[in-house]
């Protein structure tokens, strides 16, 4: 399981619990965190470099792409690297469209996945006649990244970046980063107007579990793992209080390291400047 940061663990939290025999490894190029201030030539290389050195390391049935913004550029190019299959993760407009009763629906997403012509084709094949609020502020990952440190959120702040979805009076509203569903009980406080919030980490865990039977892997007879993550990874370091945190997820991992692997502990930029 790939992402920039502990974004990703809501993906892990969502496997988990439909596929509590299965092994994880999670690996966060936190080095490069936020991905979406990234020139894509640099998401791109930086996920095919890590996840081919995590592929080498701890051989995987399948590659889960558990961010957003990686996902909207670097799949087909996962997929020419490799033969195991690889999921990644889009908002869940479908979904959503499905669920608003106003035909209103909030995207709360980071900057650059708003700005994904693959999310115009998304609106136009399954919600067109839908009004779409898009909220993309580069802050919200960065403090969901302190929060999980121990950091308490800005609550003042918080609440006041979501007010455009107040005035648009959605009732629907989309969690298009996986950072996002770790504060889901904080949002929803934040808009208790809001009917149903929508996000892709339960439909991952279907896909995951339908390509893991697709492959032979007994995943509904496993004994469920008391350490269901194997490793977890950092190309940065390690996130004060993680061992913790993911342990209160049911995400307990059995080794965490930062700095992995050391050749991209720090994050070059295309033109090689820091």
């Amino acid at each position: 399981m790939f992402d920039s940061g502990v974004g990703g663990l809501s993906i892990a939290r969502c496997i988990h619990q439909q596929l509590p025999g299965v092994h994880l490894v999670y690996l966060a190029d936190n080095a490069c965190f936020p991905y979406g201030d990234q020139p894509e030539e640099v998401v791109i290389r930086r996920c095919l470099e890590l996840t081919a050195a995590a592929l080498e390391a701890w051989p995987s049935d399948l590659v889960v792409v558990a961010c957003n913004t990686a996902s909207t550029v670097v799949l087909p190019h996962l997929r020419a690297m490799t033969t195991v299959p690889v999921v990644g993760v889009v908002p869940a407009i479908k979904p959503a469209a499905q669920l608003s009763r106003n035909r209103r629906i909030g995207l709360l997403a980071t900057p650059a996945t708003i700005r994904r012509p693959y999310l115009d084709q998304l609106v136009r094949e399954f919600a067109a006649d839908c009004e779409l609020t898009r909220l993309g502020d580069p802050r919200l990952v960065r403090w969901i990244e302190s929060w999980v440190a121990g950091e308490p959120l800005p609550a003042d702040a918080l609440d006041a970046m979501l007010a455009p979805f107040r005035h648009a009076g959605v009732d629907t509203v989309v969690l298009g980063c996986t950072h996002y569903p770790l504060i889901g009980e904080v949002l929803q406080q934040c808009l208790p107007e809001v009917l149903s919030w929508v996000d892709s980490g339960d439909a991952i865990a279907r896909r995951t579990a339908h390509l893991l039977a697709q492959q032979g892997c007994p995943v509904e007879s496993l004994l469920p793992l008391a350490q269901p993550v194997d490793a977890a990874l950092f190309s940065g370091t390690v996130p004060a209080g993680l061992s913790s945190f993911m342990s209160g997820l049911g995400l307990t991992a059995a080794r965490i390291h930062g700095h992995w692997p050391v050749a991209a502990s720090r994050c070059a930029t295309a033109t090689g400047s820091a």
